[in-house]
């Protein structure tokens, strides 16, 4: 889970009032009862983690060998399942001479770009790094349904050596394993990939591991952009982002109303021994399904909270509960299969934000405007490019797009997400200002009302 800019999930940066953000709750570990047949199941699950959280990937970082050899290990194990290899570059970026291989037009499970990081920029360190999403396709059962898709994804990298974003930058360059962030989400997508394999769905499956997440979910927004697959033609996304800490049975639960048909699924998949399920309406949220979800996509997205070891040197994978991990992936398996396996396609919801499972932190008066920022945008236009808006928000009520590029709020030039967090920061609810976007090569000026968060 990322807190690069913004600073969703840790609530440090000036950014994070855009979006708000999880609290940080730390209660005993429990574990869901296993019985025989699911000691395999957590050996693998726990092996993964071991081996992508291990000192030799060195915390997975972006364009760094050890993310690099955690894409090459995902590869290996899509092709031993003997998934298909779908997606085909029409370019290769620079790459590292001897690490990687890209020929255009050739089929492979690797999916090259390179990711643009604001953050990294900002402060004056290497902005631009190859990498890789890694990308593998199940085929469905049922000939009349072969074009329609589900997504199950989780981002694989993590910080590394690299102390910014760390919440222990006092650690200076010490691996930050990232075992639940996110190891333990990599390897519930890789652990539903077996299980999927052995058992297929009606429906095709697009197994997806996002790189550059903590950069911005940069590797989810290449995805959306390059998607192998018609958009229109995915019907659901499910991500698995920090599942490893399952906590007196909660899980949290992101998107349950973005289908008309979701909030049904979700609970009826909750049989025994039941999860404590803490349903969030939003789509969007930090991590990578909101690129999804601003493609107008029906998403889940999978959390079982933050704890004291986020963004630390101490995620490590001892500390990764795995049976509650393997609970975590029965309940997402069975919510997959509905999806996956009924007749007709979800119907798509826009929805509004759910305040009580927000945070009001930012500026102390709890300014809100409603937009969710592209983190993953190269528009070659100064300003910030919108991903989405807030159904309700201040924003949405204004005629605020996605896709619009903001380029000055309340008379202040806006010429990245710094200028355009200290821009809304500078302003109290209630405050009637004039936002400036680009929108199809045009200046359009609009009028918003901004609100309160949580009102």
């Amino acid at each position: 889970m990322h807190s690069a800019i913004p600073r969703r999930a840790a609530c440090a940066s000036a950014a994070a009032f855009l979006f708000g953000c999880h609290g940080s709750r730390v209660a005993p570990e429990s574990a869901a009862p296993i019985g025989p047949s699911a000691i395999a199941d957590t050996a693998r699950i726990r092996a993964d983690i071991v081996y992508l959280a291990s000192d030799a990937l060195e915390g997975r970082g972006t364009g760094t060998p050890g993310n690099d050899s955690a894409a090459a290990y995902l590869a290996r194990e899509y092709a031993r399942l003997g998934l298909k290899l779908i997606v085909r570059s029409a370019t290769c970026p620079e790459m590292r001479a001897g690490v990687r291989e890209c020929v255009v037009g050739r089929a492979s499970f690797l999916q090259h770009f390179t990711a643009h990081s604001a953050a990294a920029a900002h402060a004056g360190l290497q902005a631009d790094q190859p990498t890789q999403n890694v990308v593998a396709m199940l085929p469905g059962t049922d000939a009349a349904l072969r074009g329609e898709y589900i997504v199950i994804g989780a981002h694989y990298d993590h910080l590394g050596r690299s102390s910014l974003d760390a919440m222990d930058p006092e650690a200076k360059d010490a691996i930050r394993h990232g075992a639940d962030d996110n190891a333990s989400g990599t390897a519930a997508v890789l652990e539903l990939a077996r299980r999927f394999h052995a058992h297929p769905a009606r429906r095709p499956i697009l197994f997806v591991n996002f790189s550059a997440e903590e950069l911005g979910d940069l590797g989810s927004e290449y995805f959306v952009e390059h998607s192998p697959v018609a958009l229109d033609s995915i019907d659901a996304m499910l991500n698995f982002d920090m599942v490893g800490r399952l906590r007196n049975d909660k899980l949290i639960v992101y998107g349950v109303a973005t289908a008309a048909e979701m909030r049904g699924i979700v609970d009826s998949a909750n049989g025994a021994p039941p999860l404590q399920i803490d349903p969030v309406d939003d789509g969007f949220g930090p991590s990578d399904h909101s690129s999804f979800y601003g493609k107008k996509i029906p998403v889940l997205h999978f959390f079982t909270d933050m704890h004291e070891d986020y963004h630390r040197a101490t995620d490590v994978s001892s500390k990764v509960n795995v049976p509650g991990e393997a609970h975590v992936i029965d309940y997402a398996e069975r919510i997959a299969r509905d999806i996956a396996d009924r007749p007709a396609r979800l119907t798509y919801v826009r929805t509004a934000e759910s305040p009580s499972k927000m945070s009001a932190n930012g500026p102390g008066n709890g300014t809100y405007f409603g937009s969710i920022p592209d983190m993953g945008s190269s528009s070659g236009v100064p300003g910030v490019k919108l991903a989405g808006v807030t159904a309700g928000s201040p924003a949405d009520k204004a005629g605020v797009l996605a896709g619009d590029i903001i380029v000055e709020f309340g008379g202040k030039i806006v010429k990245d997400i710094y200028d355009y967090t200290a821009a809304i920061g500078a302003h109290k609810p209630g405050d009637v200002v004039e936002v400036i976007v680009v929108r199809a090569g045009s200046r359009l000026a609009l009028t918003a009302t901004l609100g309160k968060r949580g009102s």
